[in-house]
């Protein structure tokens, strides 16, 4: 997932006090205990996530993972007699990349291994490479003559007044919501014209700064590539043993040559500076081994159907949907294979029910979504419209509503209205069945950074649900921690049940969800 964001949204605001508001709505209470009976008591959750991160591992967006990750996906959705099952290409991505080998390790001024990975898209040490450790300080291009000559074949760490010592955290890397925040969440007021949208006033001067550290880490950058530098070590945010991750490098198909990096954990890497501003020896030994897939630079989604059966209604969709890509220092497990595994199990749920829905209901497993929510967008432009023209096409006033989920492994408590007030009382209804989970919160904020953003930009119901936190920006969230052990079995058994009941419900309802206005196009993202 890529940075989340949570804003005000222009709607009225609600109250806890109007119970009756959705008296309306039908509940179809007998289909609700077939979905909690299959969802809490013979959930397949934890086989699913076994398959998605344990056995196929990091899903880097275009890798052998991601391909090995769809190819399980098209045979699972078979297996539960899932309808037009495929790997649709959704457009062009860029080149593949892979780690086959990584070690390091300080050796001086003693053995120490190193806790890191290869930054994404960066090229090896074309073997093991040992060598004393380079401190490379440079305000400026001009600081970079003293170096030139010095760097074939060495590591070298860049300063950087960016790496600050490590400060100890003194609240909970785990937490729930609470019952004063959901209320807050349940009274959010509608936005300002403007609010929300951040000030840039006052940060012109910190902008520049940031513009020049860029401009000069891109020639440091330069020059240690042409200098054929054997390694760079970077400083990765986190602590405690946990990094995050990013990619080093672009993935276009004609990108520019860079330098191996490896990203090191913050005490891994300040133990290193420290010794090299204290004038101290370091010496370290590495081997990487990294490799690129150029071949097919196109991107693809997974789509699967449960077809809808009533004459009127078949051609009408729901749509849920969780990116089934990561970054790949940990085996991404609750960004995003939790999203992937919930929805997922919703399809085969629904099938265990053996429901017949009126309405057709299509899972898609988006790819791509850590570099720019490109799985989702290149789909919804394939088959609703393209946000820079607005023209659209058959298939938008087919669709009833899509429903992400892309948090982390925490429970669904609600869920985010993205300004859509007419949603409201519907959504309200169909959570008071499952109060006794915790499930009860509507909230007309949005929330951001996620594939449900992309049916929103073309006037699209894009919903995405309210989790609890739990560790996910302390912990796992683009991190080497990102693993098996961090999915919560209870947490997700839940949320896949509600999910269940709220797709069961979309489907059989007499109309589609209420659309908000049409937005004007948009200028093209560059």
């Amino acid at each position: 997932m890529i940075k989340k964001f949570t804003i005000g949204a222009l709607a009225v605001a609600f109250s806890f006090n109007a119970i009756n508001v959705n008296a309306q709505e039908p509940v179809n209470t007998e289909a609700i205990q077939k979905i909690r009976k299959e969802g809490l008591d013979n959930s397949k959750v934890m086989d699913i996530a076994f398959q998605i991160t344990d056995v196929i591992g990091p899903r880097l967006a275009n890798s052998p993972g991601i391909k090995k990750g769809r190819d399980w996906a098209v045979k699972y959705f078979n297996e539960l007699g899932l309808k037009n099952v495929k790997q649709e290409s959704w457009g062009d991505f860029g080149k593949g990349w892979s780690v086959e080998r990584y070690y390091a390790a300080t050796t001086a001024p003693f053995y120490r291994p190193i806790i890191g990975y290869p930054k994404a898209w960066t090229p090896g040490t074309n073997g093991p490479i040992k060598s004393e450790v380079i401190l490379i300080k440079a305000d400026t291009v001009t600081d970079l003559e003293k170096y030139k000559g010095k760097l074939a074949g060495k590591i070298v760490v860049i300063e950087s007044v960016m790496v600050q010592p490590l400060k100890n955290s003194y609240t909970p890397d785990v937490t729930r919501h609470t019952d004063e925040k959901l209320a807050e969440m349940a009274a959010a007021e509608p936005a300002a014209p403007g609010q929300g949208r951040g000030n840039r006033g006052g940060n012109n001067n910190q902008m520049a700064m940031m513009m020049r550290m860029r401009q000069n880490r891109a020639a440091i950058n330069e020059m240690l590539l042409q200098e054929n530098v054997g390694l760079i070590l970077t400083y990765a945010r986190g602590s405690y043993g946990t990094f995050f991750t990013s990619n080093g490098a672009s993935y276009a198909v004609d990108a520019k040559p860079v330098a191996p990096e490896l990203e090191v954990s913050a005490e891994d890497f300040l133990h290193i500076l420290r010794l090299l501003r204290a004038g101290q020896k370091v010496e370290v030994e590495a081997d990487v081994k990294t490799t690129f897939y150029p071949q097919d630079a196109k991107g693809y989604n997974v789509v699967a159907e449960i077809p809808g059966t009533d004459k009127k209604l078949k051609d009408e969709i729901v749509m849920i949907g969780g990116h089934f890509d990561s970054w790949h220092s940990g085996t991404g497990a609750t960004d995003n294979a939790a999203g992937s595994i919930v929805m997922i199990e919703v399809m085969r749920i629904l099938k265990a029910i053996d429901f017949k829905p009126k309405r057709t209901i299509r899972i898609a497993l988006w790819d791509a979504e850590e570099q720019g929510l490109y799985g989702s967008r290149g789909y919804v432009k394939q088959h609703f419209a393209d946000p820079t023209k607005m023209e659209l096409l058959p298939e938008h006033g087919k669709l009833s509503a899509y429903y992400n989920l892309d948090n982390g492994t925490g429970a669904v408590r609600g869920i985010y209205l993205q300004g859509n007030a007419s949603a409201r009382d519907i959504f309200q209804a169909w959570l008071n069945p499952f109060a006794d989970l915790g499930a009860k919160t509507v909230t007309i904020n949005n929330t951001g950074g996620t594939d449900h953003q992309a049916y929103d930009a073309v006037g699209l119901p894009g919903f995405q649900f309210i989790q609890d936190p739990m560790d996910y920006n302390t912990r796992t969230h683009h991190t080497n921690q990102d693993t098996y052990d961090r999915l919560v079995e209870d947490d997700l058994k839940k949320s896949a049940t509600i999910i269940a009941s709220f797709v069961y419900h979309t489907s059989e309802r007499a109309e589609k969800i209420p659309r908000k206005e049409l937005p004007k196009p948009v200028a093209p993202r560059n």
